[in-house]
């Protein structure tokens, strides 16, 4: 208990700053483009703060590190993917995965791509790149086969089944390793045709005619 007259000092300051779930955003959305442009290594706390103009030292003091502020980034834009995704077929579900690859998730590509190495040698960063990127899409694949089975599209022992979103998901990472470039639609959708949909006992749609020039 202090004595008279004593001067008490002030309760040590929170390491934690007060940013706006609004702010925490924009920070977030900042991390991530820079990491899709230069990736990991590249990625500094210095840079974010120029970035989003929001000082270093606030950046250092509510997140502590740069894996730390990347961890939260994911967490904190964590997507859904293709889980809106129910066309009543099999074959329209995966061609509509195509669809959103080309046009949406293909940022979310370039950040796998982009943070891959570095979250080989940080398990907290390989966890949050797993659960708000790798794991919603693979359970939204794996939805989509479920009711495939339970429409009867789909023999409920075919082997293959258990492989529908390593095959697509693999496709496209590896679009970009074999071919340079990211996956584009056009792509998914004949790998989906002619190699997944035909290991399930699907057949493939016919190709859409071709428009003649008059």
């Amino acid at each position: 208990m202090p004595s008279p007259g004593s001067v008490q000092e002030p309760a040590p300051a929170s390491r934690r700053s007060k940013i706006t779930p609004e702010r925490a955003q924009e920070l977030y959305a900042a991390v991530l483009d820079l990491l899709r442009e230069s990736g990991y290594d590249s990625l500094t706390m210095e840079g974010v703060a120029s970035r989003t103009r929001c000082g270093k030292s606030t950046l250092y003091r509510q997140w502590g590190s740069k894996p730390e502020l990347v961890v939260a980034a994911l967490h904190g834009s964590r997507r859904t993917l293709f889980s809106d995704i129910d066309t009543g077929t099999l074959c329209g579900d995966l061609h509509a995965v195509a669809e959103v690859v080309e046009t949406a998730s293909g940022q979310d590509t370039v950040l796998m791509h982009a943070l891959s190495h570095a979250a080989l040698q940080n398990p907290d960063l390989h966890l949050a790149l797993r659960t708000t990127l790798i794991a919603p899409a693979i359970a939204a694949i794996d939805a989509m086969v479920e009711r495939a089975v339970l429409r009867g599209e789909i023999e409920a022992h075919n082997p293959a089944a258990d492989y529908v979103a390593a095959q697509v998901l693999g496709a496209m990472r590896a679009r970009s390793l074999l071919g340079g470039r990211y996956p584009e639609g056009t792509f998914l959708t004949g790998f989906i045709d002619c190699a997944v949909l035909p290991a399930l006992g699907i057949p493939a749609p016919p190709p859409a005619p071709e428009v003649s020039e008059t």
